[in-house]
């Protein structure tokens, strides 16, 4: 297995400008019994990444994104991140990225590795990717990140869970991947302070949130979640009302 290598330079100390605009997807396959809203299908995701090339907007991972942020650029750049790390990523998503030139980070749960998402007590089994898949989809030029080990929810975590969750999951994929993760996502969007802090203190560079509230910078980073009923009306109206509402992100000094 390769040595781990260093994380790359996300450039998460931004210039001025528009906020970024960060989607959040999950699985991509057959939505029929999905009760949390997580799937999308290939073809809507299609549709979805065509409407954004349409309008001159490419979907990359974070660390691009941030990067041409940090350099006054990126304007025209959206990050896309899929959370959990479903099997589905590599076989229905990447070929829908790939046909549309886009990016894209991927959130793993190292601890969980080939298993299935069992802390949804509703809905189907969805399979997890393997040590393999995710090894693909680095191959693929994904960036990967690390969703914490095992789906924990950070408020609640006593101390030693919380540095496993953060710290340990990191050097789990820098040893599986061969690349030290810039990126970290808290399972199920909760964060608070104790837990920013814990995963700056682990050495991500940022980290993605959904709505983090009062707290800011590039370890709480707000995204849009995107679903199967996301049609173009409601891409425009998410696109334009999350770049109006939310304020550029800045490394606090």
């Amino acid at each position: 297995m390769a040595a781990p290598v260093d994380s790359p330079d996300t450039g998460t100390r931004t210039r001025p400008g528009p906020a970024l605009f960060v989607t959040m997807y999950h699985s991509v396959g057959d939505p029929t019994d999905d009760p949390y809203r997580i799937t999308v299908t290939p073809e809507r995701l299609d549709r979805q990444l065509g409407w954004f090339r349409r309008r001159g907007l490419r979907g990359v991972s974070m660390a691009e994104l941030l990067a041409a942020r940090a350099r006054g650029e990126g304007r025209d750049l959206v990050g896309l991140t899929f959370d959990d790390g479903y099997a589905d990523f590599v076989s229905e998503a990447l070929p829908v990225l790939r046909r549309h030139d886009c990016g894209a980070t991927l959130f793993v749960l190292p601890g969980r590795l080939g298993g299935e998402n069992a802390w949804d007590p509703l809905g189907p089994r969805k399979r997890l990717l393997t040590a393999d898949g995710v090894r693909q989809a680095a191959a693929e030029g994904i960036e990967i990140g690390s969703h914490g080990l095992t789906h924990v929810d950070l408020t609640t975590a006593d101390d030693v869970t919380l540095k496993s969750e953060t710290e340990g999951s990191r050097t789990v994929l820098a040893e599986l991947t061969g690349a030290v993760p810039a990126g970290f996502c808290y399972p199920y969007g909760t964060l608070d302070r104790r837990a920013v802090d814990a995963v700056r203190e682990a050495g991500y560079a940022y980290a993605c949130a959904i709505d983090p509230g009062p707290l800011g910078g590039p370890h709480a980073l707000p995204r849009v979640h995107i679903g199967q009923n996301d049609t173009a009306l409601r891409l425009f109206l998410k696109y334009r009302l999350h770049r109006l509402r939310r304020r550029p992100v800045v490394e606090p000094r």
